[in-house]
């Protein structure tokens, strides 16, 4: 099974400056988008924000063994939603 997202996606959008980012999933890629972006065809694709992510990482830092894991996790929500 492909994976739809990967380490290089959750690393986007923890690196991303904005505090409002937003992983979405659309057209088959993930894309980082500040929240304000995100029209209404793409608000069912809303993956995770940083705010999410960075709610659950005690002290911030992470390995890539942490980074696989919560790409994983994310991979699962993107199936949930159907795609």
């Amino acid at each position: 099974m492909n994976t739809l997202i990967d380490r290089e996606c959750v690393r986007e959008l923890l690196r991303s400056d904005r505090d409002d980012a937003t992983l979405v999933f659309v057209r088959g890629e993930c894309v980082v988008l500040p929240a304000a972006e995100i029209d209404e065809a793409h608000r069912g694709m809303v993956i995770a924000s940083r705010a999410d992510l960075m709610s659950l990482i005690p002290g911030g830092d992470l390995s890539d063994q942490d980074i696989d894991t919560l790409a994983a996790r994310l991979d699962n929500v993107v199936r949930d939603l159907g795609a």
